[in-house]
Parts: C-alpha cells; sequence; structure tokens
C-alpha cells in the first residue's frame, strides 16, 4: 500500500489544502475510456448582464434550474448542468440575481471568455493588488496576495465585481464568479480593511448548515466532472458510502479542531474507507479548509498538484464528498470490480 501526500498552506486567506492518493491491492490499471463530447453552440444569454435581474427574468432567459441549493450567505443557488459545456449558477436572494458562477466552455461571458490565456485579458483589463469600494458612507478596501492575483483576482466591470478564476498550470480562465457589492462584502475572499459597518453572512442553524452542505456536496462532484470533461476524462460517478465516510472527515477535523488526512480516532483514509464498508483498488482524497464555498475549493484544488492528479486522474470511476461547514473532502475511488 502506497501513500502519496501534498499539501499547501495559504496562511493570507487561513486556507488549507492537501491531497493523499492511495492504491490497495495494485493490480494492472483499466484505463477509463475518453467519454465522446457533443458540440454545443455558443450560448445567446451574457451571463455578465445577469445581476440585478428578477428570478422571473431569469427563468425567462435559461428557463427552470435542474436543482435549486441553499448557500451560507443568504442567497440560493439556480443550477443550470444539463449540458456541462454550458454549466453554471446564479445566486438569488429576494427574487433577485446577486451572484453569477460560470465554467462552462460554451457559457458567454462577454468580454471574458472560459479558456481565455491571462495575456490576452490583460490587454483589456487592468488587474490589480487592491480594491476599493464606498457605500452609505463606508469604505472597504481588499488587498490581493501574490497568489491571489495569480489563481483569482478581480475587477469592478461596470456595477459589478469580476472575480476571475485561473488556472494557474494553463495561465488561462478556469471559472468566473460574478457579484454585486454586498455578496462580495459578506463572502471576503481576501484580506479586507474596512471604516464603517461591514455586512455580514447570515447567522445559520444547524438544518441551514445541512441543506447549504447538502448542496455544496453536489456543486462539488458537479463542477469535478466539468473540469474533467474540459480535459476529455470520463465523469466520476456519486458513490454514497464514499461520501459518508468524507462527511464524517469534515466533521470530525471541525469537531476536534485539526487539518490532516490522518484522524486522531479513525486513523489514515485506507483505515476509514475500511470503517465505512468501501471496497477499492485505488482511492485518494482531497482536502480543504475555510474557503467560502465549495467552488472556491474545487478551483484551489485544481490549483494545487498534487490534488490536480486527483481531480484529473483517469483511473478513479467514483467520488464521495463530504461537506461540513467550511471543511470540505472529496474521496476518490475506483472498486474492485472496475
Amino acid at each position: 500500500m502506497a501513500f502519496v501526500y501534498a499539501e499547501d498552506y495559504l496562511p493570507q486567506l487561513e486556507k488549507y489544502l492537501t491531497g493523499q492518493n492511495i492504491e490497495q491491492n495494485q493490480t494492472d490499471s483499466k484505463s477509463q475510456p475518453t467519454q465522446e463530447v457533443a458540440s454545443y453552440e455558443k450560448q445567446s444569454e451574457n451571463m455578465m448582464r445577469l445581476i440585478g435581474d428578477h428570478s422571473e427574468q431569469l427563468i425567462g432567459m435559461l428557463g427552470e434550474p435542474d436543482r435549486i441549493d441553499s448557500s451560507a450567505y443568504g442567497y440560493d443557488w439556480s443550477i443550470y448542468k444539463k449540458n456541462r459545456q454550458t454549466y453554471a449558477q446564479v445566486g438569488v436572494e429576494n427574487n433577485q440575481v446577486v451572484s453569477v458562477y460560470v465554467i462552462g466552455s460554451k457559457t458567454n461571458t462577454d468580454p471574458f471568455e472560459i479558456g481565455e490565456k491571462r495575456e490576452e485579458v490583460e490587454k483589456r483589463v487592468s488587474l490589480s493588488s487592491e480594491l476599493t469600494l464606498q457605500k452609505d458612507g463606508n469604505e472597504y478596501r481588499f488587498r490581493l496576495s501574490e497568489e491571489d492575483m495569480k489563481m483569482r483576482p478581480i475587477i469592478k466591470y461596470g456595477d459589478v465585481y469580476v472575480q476571475l478564476y485561473f488556472d494557474q498550470f494553463l495561465n488561462t480562465i478556469s471559472s468566473i464568479r460574478i457579484m454585486d457589492m454586498d455578496t462580495l462584502l459578506k463572502q471576503r475572499p481576501y484580506e479586507i480593511v474596512y471604516r464603517g459597518e461591514l455586512p455580514t453572512a447570515p447567522s445559520l442553524t444547524s438544518e441551514e448548515w445541512k441543506s447549504v452542505q447538502e448542496g455544496e456536496e453536489q456543486q462539488i462532484i458537479d463542477i469535478t466532472n466539468v473540469i474533467r470533461d474540459r480535459f476529455q476524462l470520463s465523469p466520476l460517478a456519486w458513490d454514497e458510502a464514499t461520501a459518508g465516510v468524507a462527511y464524517l472527515h469534515s466533521k470530525e477535523m471541525s469537531d476536534l479542531n485539526y487539518f490532516s488526512h490522518v484522524s486522531p480516532a479513525q486513523g489514515d483514509l485506507g483505515n476509514r474507507l475500511q470503517k465505512g464498508d468501501v471496497v477499492y483498488r485505488i482511492a485518494g482524497e482531497n482536502i480543504a479548509s475555510n474557503y467560502q464555498d465549495g467552488i472556491a475549493a474545487v478551483e484551489g484544488w485544481l490549483n494545487s498538484e498534487g490534488h490536480r492528479k486527483a481531480l484529473l486522474n483517469k483511473e478513479f470511476t467514483r467520488l464521495g464528498v463530504g461537506v461540513y461547514e467550511k471543511y470540505y473532502t472529496q474521496n476518490f475511488i475506483t472498486p474492485m470490480n472496475e
């Protein structure tokens, strides 16, 4: 049994990432067939213009969502996932669009484009390490670290704020998040200094957290599969038993205030999968903490070499995701019979 570890610590945002792969009873691995990718026309509706629209306008433009998930910030996500190439999430609060997340390569985000090279973006817009906002006599200043500038810069574009998630290995736009001012201030994805009052996210009950967590678990596998589709890899199937193992690890890390693949009570990934009655040929794990949501956690994994290998490993066939508040765990497996 072999263990491979990869760890990153991002002190500026108090975020953590770490990845681990396990091979058990190793045999000649079966390569997964390359997924045949359908060709879709570029989406005509510009997602950059949705902020501020009424929910009825949203439905008129994109249709009824495939799913509605709760968020930790007062809005609900309308999930549009029928085609991975047009995957999008639209945040709606009080019947008004306040946030949009797009990762599908055929989604219209003009003047930006998924897959666009960073140097092309920088020809049109200036990426700054500071962003100042003013509202009702209050002043807020976000300060972006060197890593923030490399992986997730933000710009003011008209009346909205656009966070560009870059794939640092390809130096291209991986996904785009668009927000109004209040949503950006509630999420605070960067270091912030301010004068006055700071908007805060709502306090959630345990039942509300449960709803948020379940939604983020589904979003994480959805987004993971969009990324795998981008690299012409087969999608991962949801594995309920493995998801249970992942959830227990996220919850224990939160409850016991630690961050590691090795549980002081349950042992390493192999031990935990065995206790969860998960029989596997190969397995891997990504964990993260203190990101604003599951979207940001996946983009963080994509930009870390060890975690990227797990996300894009063609040998894995199933995924279980467990989220507990701000702790995120991905457990990848390939069963013995696959």
